[in-house]
């Protein structure tokens, strides 16, 4: 036979929940921090990709500075010297310490320079992402005079 002992006022004794509350603050405690992470490395990752477009527009612009002089010493032609520029645009990537590529459209009127790199994350590499790749993109277009609507 069996006796049940009974509480005050004849009810039973609640469940032990010893411990619950702990293992419910740890989970909201990782929750948070995984929050936390992806919104500091999402931001993280926004100012690699802003850094990565600045750097490509300005390497864009560095190589559609690079004219080809026999045509600009003459006025026939104002048209960027496709080595001149590649070289350019490439030496400054270099000197930022990133990579890139170097287009110029077969008009040899505009330059494009995009810009590969990483973003190291902070916080995800608790759950395995060490990093981001990033990709910036910049575009200059050689213009020559001033052109006013009529």
């Amino acid at each position: 036979m069996t006796t049940t002992t009974m509480g005050p006022a004849g009810r039973r004794p609640a469940r032990d929940d010893r411990g619950g509350v702990a293992v419910f603050v740890a989970i909201c405690t990782m929750a948070l921090l995984a929050i936390a992470g992806l919104v500091l490395d999402g931001g993280g990752k926004l100012r690699a990709t802003e850094r990565a477009d600045a750097l490509a527009v300005e390497a864009a612009r560095a190589g559609g500075q690079a004219l080809d002089p026999a045509g600009a010493i003459t006025g026939t032609a104002i048209r960027v010297d496709p080595a001149a520029a590649q070289t350019a645009a490439t030496e400054y990537l270099r000197q930022a310490g990133v990579h890139g590529t170097v287009t110029l459209s077969p008009d040899r009127s505009q330059l494009t320079v995009v810009v590969d790199t990483t973003y190291a994350t902070r916080f995800l590499p608790v759950i395995g992402i060490a990093s981001m790749d990033v990709t910036g993109h910049g575009t200059a277009t050689l213009l020559h005079g001033v052109n006013q609507p009529e």
